[in-house]
């Protein structure tokens, strides 16, 4: 499969590159994070890490804490979305608005961590945000700008913020259902590792292991070439047109939890610029659960040998 000898060391961009956009949006560098603060009044910066995580330990001066959790479902469902009362609740208390700029700040230990930012990037641009950016490399590449951190929490003046969240950028099990019956196309696009879409390994939280019938799989550390930076825009579109991702009328999205799958829907929706990518949110985990059609999976015996491999 073509998707699979694409990967990231091909690119030959640096970290530096890769960060350095310094305009608002869709990715910020600290430099561009600092400029803003002192020529917008109104900047909200969401810190997404836990407070016992790192962000009671030092955080950008000013930003809110909003642990990723918050947007998230339950231990058995975590991809599932926080109803429109719930996201209204969440999002007036940080004082959010769909007129004000917004940064999306994380941890940036490793590729896997970006997907959190992008999760948190993509439930707020369906709730109505407009403006919005995520802080690229996270709170290390913060540090590592020499930028100072603070220990003060934010003041906090709430805001009323009522989210009816858009269907624009959101697929559902009916919008998958509606593709593998042959009534509508699209490209089902795994953002996992090669494991789990063969069958080898599955979420912990997942029925079964395996993948959706007809899909594709382009892991999402595809996007990155050196560090937890996600590359940037041109380098973005490059790779999308490599592996003919600009060529499909519709693409969705998926992984476990809608995680790793919303760094493919960042990559290929707002740094690449294609029209009509969706996120299946709940992804294998809600879809192997609710016992719905799956590609991949493995007979009972061969996946007793994938499990005993996976212990020793």
């Amino acid at each position: 499969m073509k998707h699979l000898l694409v990967a990231a060391t091909a690119l030959t961009m640096s970290y530096s590159t890769a960060i350095a956009q310094d305009t608002f949006g869709p990715l910020i560098t600290p430099a561009g994070v600092a400029q803003a603060q002192s020529s917008m009044d109104n900047l909200l910066v969401i810190d997404i890490r836990a407070a016992e995580d790192g962000y009671s330990e030092g955080h950008i001066a000013g930003s809110v804490n909003a642990p990723y959790g918050l947007f998230r479902g339950p231990s058995e469902n975590p991809g599932k979305l926080p109803t429109d009362a719930r996201l209204s609740e969440i999002l007036s208390g940080l004082g959010a608005t769909p007129e004000r700029p917004t940064v999306i700040a994380y941890q940036g230990s490793d590729v896997s961590d970006f997907g959190a930012a992008a999760r948190v990037y993509w439930t707020l641009k369906s709730s109505g945000v407009s403006q919005l950016a995520i802080l690229n490399g996270g709170i290390n590449a913060w540090r590592e700008a020499g930028k100072t951190l603070s220990q003060e929490p934010a003041q906090v003046q709430a805001s009323n913020f009522d989210v009816t969240f858009s269907d624009k950028w959101l697929a559902t099990a009916e919008d998958v259902k509606t593709v593998l019956d042959g009534k509508d196309e699209a490209l089902l696009l795994d953002a996992r590792p090669a494991s789990f879409w063969k069958g080898e390994t599955s979420h912990p939280a997942a029925a079964r292991p395996g993948t959706l019938p007809q899909s594709e799989y382009f892991t999402h550390s595809g996007w990155f070439s050196d560090g937890p930076a996600i590359v940037n825009a041109q380098a973005a579109r490059d790779l999308a047109q490599k592996n003919g991702f600009t060529e499909a009328d519709q693409l969705i999205s998926f992984c476990n939890t809608g995680h790793w799958a919303a760094t493919n829907w960042f990559a290929l929706s707002e740094l690449s610029g294609i029209d009509n990518v969706k996120l299946y949110p709940e992804s294998m985990v809600g879809w192997s659960n609710a016992g719905y059609e799956m590609a991949n999976v493995p007979g009972p015996l061969t996946n007793l040998w994938y499990r005993i491999k996976g212990v020793f």
